[in-house]
Parts: structure tokens; sequence; C-alpha cells
């Protein structure tokens, strides 16, 4: 009988026990895959003022490819981590209402599960490093806890400063439980950090120069993070900034605005099956002086001898309706981002080549955001003039082979 009475009260002490458990306790972690592959797109509004003054408004659109290598399982002293290998590009809307292919760097870090980034003094990006962090235990909504983390910025054009110019700061954190965000539902993270910082006195370039420098960055970052925990990867992000230095000068300038983020899995494709394919439908759909390739950077479609207006970036009919054709093309890959390049033949001069060339990259770029084959975000539009012929100026024929619009799916 005692025997049984002691089981029955282990029993209600269990049940007790389960009933009082967090059951809405989340444990969150980074996580790695040998080979795994992330895009990450972000787009900035953003008003810069000079001395309290509106001086512009700008649009930047940042482009970021990652790969997962080296990943390396939790030990009793380290936690599980991997080797991130990524190439950053950032681009500012410009006069011809696109977004150029911008500047690249290149950045290596090590990410552990918890979200600690160990990264060497030559990289420039990311900007942001070290958010989220996480805790050890298990959160439940409602709990807060703290991280450290740093800005990191490019003044090297600006100020001559040779090395990232960091920003130290503390993140304060709180787990809001489950948000939806584009018909899906993710772990919804606040974090919140203020920027108040004296910079030392530059070395290198910029004290050896008259050029002016920061003194003091002031200012905050108000984020949600929208987490994936069964994936273990940021899936997008929302922040409200504001940044302002005050200059060695007495200048004070200010960049108020807010951003957005977003990650997309990347799965290549075959890209030889996917090219004879494209090569066949080209044909049989009639797209005279057009053929597909592939590239370094992906699957490139190449408009030979295509038409404008003389001397001018305007379509003309006929080469619009070789464009809806091939639109029906691209719409098949709906996840990949669109590189359009613009040539020319060698006529006229070096830097009026180089604006037609990208005036009429730019004018492919609007018409396929106008069909709604992407978003306007998702298109970015280069120029070479005519340094890159595919064939020598020397015939009329040659020349048409060179005045030539290619369109690239991006694979990296």
């Amino acid at each position: 009988m005692k025997k049984h009475l002691f089981s029955a009260f282990l029993a209600l002490a269990a049940f007790q026990a389960f009933l009082a458990s967090p059951l809405s306790a989340e444990r969150f972690r980074f996580r790695f895959a040998e080979g795994d592959s992330y895009r990450i797109n972000s787009i900035v509004q953003e008003s810069v003022y000079v001395n309290r003054k509106l001086s512009h408004q700008a649009e930047i659109t940042s482009r970021v490819t990652l790969d997962i290598s080296d990943v390396r399982e939790a030990t009793e002293s380290a936690p599980a981590s991997a080797l991130t290998t990524c190439t950053f590009m950032t681009s500012e809307r410009n006069t011809n209402r696109s977004f150029a292919w911008g500047r690249e760097y290149p950045s290596v870090f090590r990410r552990d599960e918890l979200g600690k980034m160990d990264i060497g003094p030559e990289y420039f990006m990311p900007v942001v490093r070290n958010v989220p962090i996480f805790p050890e235990g298990d959160v439940q909504k409602g709990d807060t806890w703290t991280g450290t983390g740093e800005e990191a910025h490019d003044l090297r054009d600006s100020f001559g400063i040779d090395e990232p110019f960091k920003v130290p700061f503390t993140v304060s954190y709180i787990y809001m439980g489950k948000a939806t965000r584009d018909g899906k539902e993710y772990d919804l993270i606040r974090a919140e950090y203020s920027l108040i910082f004296n910079s030392p006195q530059p070395t290198g370039k910029a004290a050896a120069s008259s050029r002016d420098y920061p003194v003091t960055t002031m200012g905050y970052s108000r984020q949600n993070l929208y987490w994936d925990n069964e994936r273990g990867v940021l899936q997008a992000t929302e922040d409200e900034f504001r940044i302002q230095l005050q200059l060695a000068s007495g200048t004070v300038l200010e960049f108020r605005g807010s951003a957005e983020m977003t990650v997309t899995e990347v799965k290549q494709i075959d890209r030889k099956t996917v090219v004879d394919a494209m090569n066949d439908e080209i044909s049989r759909m009639g797209i005279a002086d057009t053929k597909a390739e592939a590239t370094d950077e992906g699957i490139t479609i190449s408009l030979e001898n295509i038409q404008f207006e003389a001397d001018s970036a305007r379509l003309l009919q006929s080469e619009k309706e070789k464009i809806i054709k091939i639109a029906a093309i691209l719409e098949r890959y709906p996840d990949k981002e669109l590189l359009i390049t613009g040539h020319t033949a060698l006529a006229g001069t070096a830097s009026s080549r180089q604006k037609l060339s990208e005036e009429r990259a730019a004018a492919v770029a609007r018409f396929l955001v106008e069909m709604g084959v992407r978003s306007e975000y998702n298109v970015y539009t280069r120029g070479f003039g005519a340094e890159k012929p595919v064939a020598p100026n020397d015939t009329e024929a040659n020349k048409a082979r060179n005045r030539r619009v290619e369109i690239t799916i991006l694979e990296k």
C-alpha cells in the first residue's frame, strides 16, 4: 500500500512540474551545415544632415553572398561554429534611377552558435557585428539579456582612415514571442543599442594630411530581429537608426533613416543544362542575335546588335519585343537577381561611351522592372563602354556585335 502511495506521489509531483514548466521556452542557436549558401539583401532609406541642415536623401541597397564551411561541432570548451566567406556589394540609386553595381568588399569570419564573431582587422564588412548574441540557456517571452557588439565603418574615401572605424556598444535584447512576417511565423527579438564613443586621434593617411576626422560618434539603433529557430538563421530585420559624427573641424554630420534586411537560401542550378535549354528556346522563339552562356557570375543572355534610337538610351519597339520574350525565360528563376551590363562599339570619346553604356543598361533594367520581372531592388546595372568587345571594331557587322546588352542571372 505504501509503495502505491509513494508511486502516486511521484506521479503527482511530475505532473505538477510539467504544469509549471515553461512550455513556451526557446533555445536560440545559429545552426551551420557544410556547403550552405545564403544571399542577404538590405535596403536603407537615409537622410543626411550637415550642421543640422538637410543635405540630401539616399536610397542604398546592399547585396551579400555567404558560403558556410569548416563547420566545427561543440566541445566542452567551445560552442559549435563555422567559417563564413562572403562578398558585400553596396549601391546607391543613381541619376539613371537604377542601382549600379557598386564597390565589393570581401570578408571572412568565424561565428559561433551563440552569435559571437571572430573577424580580422582588415575587413570592413559587415558593419554591425555580434548582433544578435544569444544567452546560453532557454528564453521565454518577456525575457531580457544583454550583449556587446560594434559597428565598423569604411571612412577611407571620406576621411582617409585606413582601417575600419569601429564604434563599440552594448545591446539590450527582449524576446517578444512569436510574430508573423511575409506569411510565416518567426521568433521576434527586439534589440536596441546607443552609440557614445570618443575616437582616438587617427594615424596613417588621416594623420599625415589635413583632412577632417570624426571626434565623437553618438546615436542609436532599434531593431526587430525575425529569427527562424528551426533553421537557426536570422531571416529578416527592421531597423530605425540615427548616427551623428562630430568632426575635428566642428562640422556635425547626421544620418537618420530606416533599413530592412532579408535572407534567401541560395540553390545552385545546373548551368550547362539550363544554358542548353535557354538557347533552344531562344532559337524556337526566333530572337535574333541572342545567345545564353555560362559565365563566372551565373548565366548570361547576350543581346548583340541591340537597337536604340540614335545616340540615345531609348529602346526601339523591335528590341522591346525581344526583351518581352526573354522575360518569359527570366521569370522561371524568380529567386535569382539580375545584372544588366551595357557595351558599346568603338565610337566617340571614352567618357561618352561609358555614359551611353550605363544609360542603355539602365533602360533595359527599367523595362524589365516595369514588366514585373523583378523588383527594382533585385536588378543591378553597370556599363563598360567599349572596354570589352566580343569582336574587332573593324567592320559594321563586328561593331553591331559589340553594341550589346547582357542580362546575367546571378548565381553568386
